[in-house]
């Protein structure tokens, strides 16, 4: 007998409150043989994913099925049972020798990747499983992720993972790179795709968001391949327009505007000549904020852009002062991490990381 699986699984806080689903169809997919559910306490997102296939193939093997075919939207696990990827993480390692051990089972096996939308079901499930890990007395110590701590804030955050672009040529010179469009250089793009591994194996990402600007683009869909997710274009998150300061070096700028670079080194109310003022650069950062946490609330979400934007975004979550722009620093292709809560207060997890670039 053929069947086909569907498994999800998930954690809200990753690691938190996590469970799984997991169904069980004829070959044509009109008939559910199977179904299950299970909250499984505190873990993380890519444990409760593995247990939601592990469920599914146990479920599978009691029906007799010799032919399974597996669908899940975890790029991580499809791959890794695939034999295409490594297992690293320790946590890891045990539930895929379960997993293979429960496929050798049966006398064909394969897995597919799908997007979320098309695994509901299971998805559907998972949730319903993650709602009772929230409610169950033993799920008490994920209330740690959400505690108030110094800032007082209270509820599920809204993670946003800030990565800024891989190397261009602009870069290289340390020009100013604004709306114009250059592509990332051979070390940008071994720059996407080391932070693409790094957020790959970290996993527990549910959307991948990018500024227009290609070489944001194309470091964001490095990390989307990896995480088997989509890149949502979002025009907000467009680098600062530098105007006539576009692809000039600091030295240039300042010798053809001496008082005007001077004053906007000074004051973010100040527009470069024909472009933009880090105040309006503030607007839009604060609009594109308010949405990714109305649509995304709890999650967590990957937001690929600029220096200037992602300092913004920093700034949002400290409430801090303009001066914070001037004082940040951040590195080619680093990652900073935003908490932003339902109660309107925020936190800063961490700021320009770059050890996997090493």
């Amino acid at each position: 007998m053929k069947v086909v699986i569907e498994a999800d699984g998930g954690s809200r806080g990753n690691p938190g409150p996590a469970g799984y689903g997991a169904v069980v169809f004829s070959a044509d997919r009109s008939t559910v043989l199977a179904e299950r559910k299970e909250s499984i306490g505190f873990a993380t997102n890519n444990v409760a994913e593995y247990r939601g296939l592990i469920a599914g193939l146990t479920a599978a093997s009691e029906l007799d099925a010799d032919e399974v075919v597996v669908f899940m939207d975890s790029k991580l696990v499809v791959e890794q049972m695939s034999g295409r990827w490594r297992v690293k993480h320790p946590d890891l390692m045990e539930l895929n020798r379960e997993a293979a051990q429960l496929a050798r089972r049966f006398g064909s096996i394969e897995y597919g990747w799908i997007p979320r939308a098309q695994n509901s079901h299971a998805d559907r499930l998972a949730n319903e499983a993650m709602d009772g890990a929230v409610q169950a007395p033993s799920a008490a110590p994920a209330a740690a992720p959400a505690s108030p701590g110094w800032s007082g804030a209270r509820g599920e955050p809204t993670r946003l993972l800030l990565l800024r672009h891989g190397q261009t040529e602009l870069s290289v010179d340390r020009r100013y790179s604004g709306r114009g469009n250059p592509a990332l250089t051979e070390l940008g793009r071994r720059q996407a795709e080391a932070a693409a591994r790094y957020l790959g194996d970290k996993g527990g990402i549910d959307a991948v968001l990018s500024s227009p600007l290609q070489r944001a683009h194309d470091t964001a869909a490095a990390a989307a391949t990896q995480l088997g997710l989509d890149v949502v274009i979002d025009d907000d998150l467009i680098e600062t327009d530098f105007g006539a300061w576009e692809g000039l070096t600091f030295t240039e700028a300042s010798q053809r505007d001496p008082d005007l670079h001077l004053h906007w080194l000074r004051d973010t109310s100040v527009v470069p000549p024909g472009g933009e003022s880090f105040d309006k650069v503030a607007e839009r950062v604060r609009r594109v904020r308010n949405r990714i946490v109305a649509d995304h609330a709890g999650s967590t979400v990957l937001v690929v852009s600029h220096v200037t934007p992602i300092k913004t975004m920093l700034r949002l979550a400290l409430d801090g002062n303009a001066g914070i722009l001037y004082r940040l620093h951040l590195d080619l292709a680093s990652l900073s991490i935003a908490e932003f809560y339902p109660d309107g207060l925020a936190s800063v997890r961490l700021v320009n990381q770059t050890s996997y670039l090493d």
